[in-house]
């Protein structure tokens, strides 16, 4: 994509459906977010739609998130030729077709058997870079080699930063030579939030064996257990619970993933200015502002709200990035004027690998394209360069 001409992404997406219609045919991948979660909670069990859907405690922070993006209004501005858009932006050096990137969510085998892979090729064939979570269903090494016989994009990995070093050190290496050419830090995960949907439904996919398959093909891990996993899968399920997370972590420790990687590290999860200029302090190459969704801290600030204060402090000195809640173009279109070089879109797209697998991924991430390029232009903006907070209105 980096070489090729701008796209029409909404025009082109427009006319498709149309023309389909006067076929008879019309999308088979609902249109609408809330159709999309709809007919995905319709298709899966309780557990897994729970298990995705659902955040922490009483799910303010998930309301929150989208409460926020209402209190930016759109200011469209007109007669400024908008026949010709560029969606592309540049990060970490890298091109991208447009400001979107696949967030990384871990076991997506509950959802659609090919989970990671069938996302991955989703992803490739439009050209947009994923982000590959640590708990994925299939290992990092199957994930790229599926992205590439597809195409070449960028594609990151998502690390959570467990209790055993020497695992955390093979992970680096492992994600290294499959081709990844970031690593993701979450920080707000060091233990796993009061899930209220979860806990009722007495549901956690992990001790199901779901989400664990990077630990399970990693050699540090293996020769940790007694027995071989294929042998003995609850010990090695048990030894997973062990050193998946880890609340002693400091600024301090951060130096050994620089130690341990030359690749660029972004700290995902950063919602305090003071916490943006500390992760450059100690390196970091980005900034993720993010409340994992919603999905770890129940009454955190909206994503959103948090975005204008990371993004003075850190002064364009690195890309900052966005994620939670976004679910369409104007969500896009807003988090971008307010200072995201990029966002993560996330839940949107597992609906889509719910309900058809790599071609329902695609169809949500190309719908998602199109309707950021008609916000785009009929706002009377080209490209998302132009974009900065006099695009907005606090309501």
């Amino acid at each position: 994509m980096s070489d090729a001409a701008p796209r029409m992404y909404g025009t082109e997406r427009q006319m498709q459906v149309y023309l389909a219609g006067m076929q008879g045919q019309r999308p088979t991948t609902p249109m609408t977010y809330e159709q999309l979660e709809e007919q995905a909670r319709q298709r899966l069990s309780p557990e897994a739609y729970g298990y995705v859907a659902g955040g922490a405690g009483g799910e303010e922070t998930m309301r929150a998130n989208r409460a926020a993006f209402e209190r930016w209004q759109i200011v469209p501005r007109m007669l400024r030729d908008v026949s010709q858009r560029d969606l592309r932006v540049q990060v970490l050096g890298a091109s991208m077709p447009a400001p979107v990137m696949l967030a990384p969510i871990g076991v997506q085998s509950i959802v659609h058997p090919e989970a990671e892979v069938a996302v991955a090729r989703a992803a490739a064939s439009i050209g947009v870079p994923f982000i590959l979570s640590t708990a994925s269903s299939k290992t990092m090494e199957e994930v790229a080699q599926a992205a590439d016989a597809v195409g070449k994009t960028p594609r990151w990995y998502q690390l959570y930063w467990g209790r055993d070093p020497e695992l955390t050190a093979s992970f680096l290496s492992r994600a290294e030579k499959a081709g990844y050419s970031a690593i993701v830090v979450t920080l707000d995960t060091p233990i796993l939030s009061w899930r209220e949907r979860d806990i009722s439904l007495a549901y956690l996919p992990f001790l199901l064996g779901e989400g664990i398959a990077n630990y399970l093909s990693d050699p540090v891990f293996r020769a940790s257990l007694p027995q071989p996993p294929e042998e003995n899968p609850q010990a090695a399920i048990m030894r997973f619970v062990q050193v998946f997370s880890n609340p002693t972590l400091t600024w301090d420790d951060l130096r050994f993933l620089r130690e341990h990687t030359s690749l660029p590290l972004l700290l995902k999860g950063i919602l305090h200015p003071d916490d943006a200029s500390r992760a450059l302090d100690a390196g970091a190459a980005g900034i993720i502002v993010s409340n994992h969704g919603g999905r770890q801290v129940d009454g955190a600030i909206p994503a959103l709200d948090a975005l204008p204060g990371v993004v003075a402090a850190v002064r364009g000195r690195a890309p900052v990035l966005f994620d939670s809640g976004i679910r369409r173009g104007a969500d896009i279109f807003r988090a971008g004027a307010l200072g995201a070089k990029a966002v993560l879109l996330g839940r949107p797209y597992m609906w889509g690998l719910t309900l058809g697998g790599e071609a329902g991924v695609r169809d949500v991430v190309l719908n998602t394209l199109a309707d950021l390029d008609l916000t785009l232009a009929l706002s009377g903006y080209t490209s998302c360069a132009q974009l900065t907070p006099e695009a907005l209105r606090r309501a």
